[in-house]
């Protein structure tokens, strides 16, 4: 199999977590993808991913899968004994309801907020933006309140469970995770009265798959030397 994607990233940090998570890092080959040049805008990437996102999965047979939890879901699944998308139908379907909710207020409102409202990666990919978002910077910043209403969401939900979608770690917690990685890199703190929050961070850091830089691949500092 192959990854197309650039360490250093939020979501290709998710499928390196996953990876590690499931021991599957000796089988994989990465390729990497030059954001900043927007390589994957271009239409030898867009055949692979027509999103122009990554990361992108290619299996043996030439196929290919994107959307982070699509890939996280093939994963997961490959050795019969699903980890982190869940083993019955009630623990998939908590975990699905909470990645979506980690998706669209953390992680998705931070990316917004740091492409929109800050120069993000750079003019090489000023041409990919709307060009009729003419608010672009005020929508920019209001992602970032939600993000900021998100962080005390999952705060109130870390309050009274270990993980983000019960007492297992899953593909919610790497998701969020990876979320507030961004944020340091964007410049968003979370708030000190996060308590549980923060914790919860802590915590997840001392995993192997995401202290282990092998399996992790991606820090604040890595975000900085590419110009954020």
């Amino acid at each position: 199999m192959k990854i197309h994607d650039t360490p250093g990233f939020p979501n290709p940090a998710r499928i390196r977590i996953v990876l590690a998570e499931k021991g599957l890092e000796s089988q994989v080959q990465f390729v990497k993808v030059d954001l900043v040049g927007a390589e994957h805008k271009q239409a030898a990437f867009l055949a692979k991913n027509p999103a122009g996102v990554v990361p992108v999965l290619e299996l043996d047979d030439g196929s290919y899968l994107s959307e982070s939890i699509a890939i996280t879901t093939y994963l997961d699944n490959l050795d019969g004994n699903p980890t982190l998308t869940g083993k019955t139908p009630k623990e998939k379907a908590v975990i699905l309801m909470m990645q979506k909710r980690a998706d669209d207020q953390l992680i998705d409102a931070v990316g917004i907020y740091f492409h929109h409202a800050t120069p993000g990666l750079g003019a090489s990919l000023q041409a990919y933006k709307s060009p009729e978002w003419a608010h672009r910077e005020e929508w920019g910043n209001k992602q970032r309140d939600k993000f900021v209403q998100g962080l005390k969401y999952f705060n109130q939900v870390l309050a009274t469970q270990a993980y983000i979608a019960g007492e297992q770690f899953s593909i919610a917690d790497i998701t969020a995770f990876a979320a507030l990685m961004h944020a340091d890199a964007a410049g968003i703190a979370i708030p000190e009265d996060c308590v549980a929050l923060l914790a919860w961070r802590s915590k997840v850091a001392e995993r192997p798959s995401v202290k282990n830089r092998s399996g992790q691949a991606f820090d604040a500092e890595d975000l900085r030397s590419l110009g954020f």
